[in-house]
């Protein structure tokens, strides 16, 4: 029975579920809902970092990042900020509009990536960081959850993906490879690491936010 309501309590979600501090626009700010917001993104930025000091393969966008530190010296964080400030001026032509949780995204991620290399000691072994690999899919997850739930906006990613696929009317699971495939081929030859924890990531983080979404769903369901 326990293990059964273990499997239940994981059960993915299929949609993004309507929570308590759902914003009805994306400047619609209060305070709970600003703090989940900021407490989201925090987590999803340290659970980035965790791949990068397991030094086995970093997420597709972290190996850009990663690639481009060694292309111009910037810190890790710093380079995460820039390449999300580019990605938004891309929404310009796509005619997309952020929201307050699109600048958060920008700048929160970037600042606990940071703050998140300083913080986790590099990987010892390989299987620490597969270690480090599962907590950090774990934190990406669930601090993806909540930021989603807030409805304050998408990140300059999801924003660019969803603008290309009402642009261009391919399918948006086609728009997301097009772009995580781009970004990390470009990272691969800038000197980004990818591995086992780059194939970890792309195989496990949609079901790490699918569950996420329903604890969330479970937990605030009236």
């Amino acid at each position: 029975m326990r293990f059964r309501s273990l499997l239940n309590a994981l059960k993915p979600h299929k949609t993004v579920p309507i929570t308590p501090w759902r914003a009805s626009s994306r400047w619609d700010l209060s305070p709970l809902r600003v703090f989940i917001l900021f407490f989201g993104l925090a987590i999803f930025g340290l659970g980035d970092s965790l791949f990068i000091q397991a030094g086995i393969g970093n997420a597709p966008w972290t190996v850009f990042a990663e690639g481009l530190t060694y292309k111009t010296g910037m810190s890790i964080g710093f380079a995460t900020f820039v390449i999300s400030v580019f990605v938004l001026l891309l929404w310009i032509p796509l005619r997309e509009r952020p929201g307050f949780g699109t600048l958060a995204n920008i700048v929160l991620i970037a600042s606990f990536i940071e703050i998140g290399t300083h913080l986790f000691p590099v990987a010892s072994s390989f299987a620490v960081g597969i270690v480090y690999n599962f907590i950090g899919i774990s934190l990406v997850g669930i601090g993806s959850a909540l930021y989603i739930t807030c409805g304050l906006g998408p990140g300059p990613r999801d924003g660019a993906m969803t603008g290309l696929h009402y642009r261009t009317g391919v399918r948006v699971g086609r728009v997301r490879m097009a772009i995580e495939v781009t970004v990390l081929v470009i990272g691969l030859l800038m000197g980004g690491t990818v591995g086992v924890g780059t194939a970890l990531f792309a195989l496990l983080i949609g079901q790490s936010v699918a569950i996420s979404l329903g604890i969330l769903a479970r937990l605030t369901h009236k």
